[in-house]
């Protein structure tokens, strides 16, 4: 049977051989977007049905491991007892390899479907940058950086790359992302270097992206270093917006654009400093005193024309990036995102695309949970774990 947990995660018990005849897993698959099983055979997951009768009995076979947890070796027998299909763990995991694409395919239309209230982006199409760290299991376990990127506000996921955390080219650079002329592209400190900006600039595109006063010198219009702490001084109180013309040096030209800013509430500020206290007390660098001050404000670069948006729209755009941010840390502790198997590259791209689509399906069912009730499910059953193995 297939179930959902209090914190919206989806669970597959795979034991019953009858799971044609099982209603839950009926209700899964009627929440899998359009074209779902043309999609398996397009992606070169299932090949001229061999071993699988259909996509269906694939699917359930890798959400034996994927989404429930199971070793290798334990879903193929679990497989092989629901009458699935015959095959060994290293099959189970080349078949994990495979559905790559396919599980890539269902999350970038599941996030179609998702929505939230941005501002009016006018004549440019907005895209969210972000990355994220996972890790495999056991104190050697191997890491890996997810970079990915969102259209909003369809939320399609137009770019989703894993690299390895150490070695070229694995940071958050925003020179990983193409863009084109007419893109809006929104980013976090994380991305806040002069080559990114550049990068995108040299593109046609422009960006949005949150100030990290340590790896991104700003300049004046008459050329010498900005003063940042004087002009963010100049903020009187919580709630007013502020911005000034800065520049960027990038590696072959200069940049051109504004640093807008706003004053947080006094929680809010009281709160960033203890973030910033604590990491220290962890064994972290102890504050400077600029960090410090600077807690006390959201600082973004932009090259958006003036003309076309306030500094309270610049801001406004970044909160709705930091809102679809949070949305995403929520789905990588629903799905586990944090525990990568130790598998090549390949491999583990496939495993967690299958983790995203769990996390993905799991918040949809928990969506529509009031509109299955016909279908004989008590409202409270969301609330405890229900499996079936």
């Amino acid at each position: 049977m297939t179930f959902i947990n209090d914190r919206g995660m989806l669970l597959a018990g795979m034991e019953d051989a009858t799971v044609e005849r099982d209603p839950d897993w009926q209700l899964l698959l009627q929440q899998l977007p359009y074209g779902w099983e043309q999609q398996a055979v397009l992606t070169g997951a299932i090949e001229r049905y061999r071993r699988f009768r259909n996509p269906a009995d694939l699917l359930r076979t890798l959400l034996i491991h994927v989404g429930v947890g199971h070793s290798l070796r334990e879903t193929a027998v679990r497989a092989a007892q629901s009458g699935l299909a015959e095959l060994s763990d290293v099959a189970v995991l080349e078949r994990v390899r495979k559905a790559a694409g396919w599980f890539r395919w269902m999350c970038s239309r599941l996030l179609e479907e998702r929505r939230w209230e941005l501002p009016p982006s006018g004549r440019w199409q907005v895209r969210i940058l972000d990355g994220t760290l996972v890790k495999g299991p056991g104190a050697g376990g191997r890491s890996w950086r997810i970079h990915y990127s969102l259209k909003v506000p369809s939320l399609e996921c137009d770019y989703l790359e894993l690299t390895p955390v150490k070695g070229d080219h694995t940071g958050e650079i925003l020179n990983r992302f193409p863009a084109k002329a007419g893109e809006l592209i929104l980013a976090d400190r994380g991305f806040c270097k002069p080559p990114g900006v550049e990068a995108v600039v040299k593109q046609g595109a422009d960006v949005v992206v949150r100030l990290n006063a340590g790896s991104l010198p700003l300049f004046g219009e008459d050329g010498s270093r900005f003063d940042l702490l004087a002009a963010v001084n100049q903020i009187p109180e919580p709630g007013v917006t502020a911005e000034w013309k800065v520049s960027v040096e990038g590696r072959t030209q200069r940049v051109v654009g504004r640093l807008c800013g706003i004053r947080k509430s006094e929680e809010a500020i009281a709160r960033a400093r203890r973030q910033i206290r604590r990491k220290a007390q962890q064994g972290g660098p102890q504050p400077k005193a600029q960090t410090l001050a600077l807690a006390a404000y959201i600082l973004v670069f932009t090259t958006l024309p003036k003309d076309e948006f306030s500094a309270e729209q610049v801001l406004e755009w970044y909160r709705g990036r930091w809102q679809v941010e949070l949305a995403f840390k929520r789905l990588k502790s629903l799905a586990k995102l944090g525990h990568l198997h130790d598998q090549n590259a390949d491999t583990a791209r496939g495993w967690l695309y299958g983790k995203l689509c769990v996390a993905l399906l799991g918040q949809k069912l928990l969506r529509i949970e009031n509109d299955i009730s016909p279908w004989g499910y008590r409202q409270r059953a969301s609330a405890f774990l229900l499996e079936r193995i």
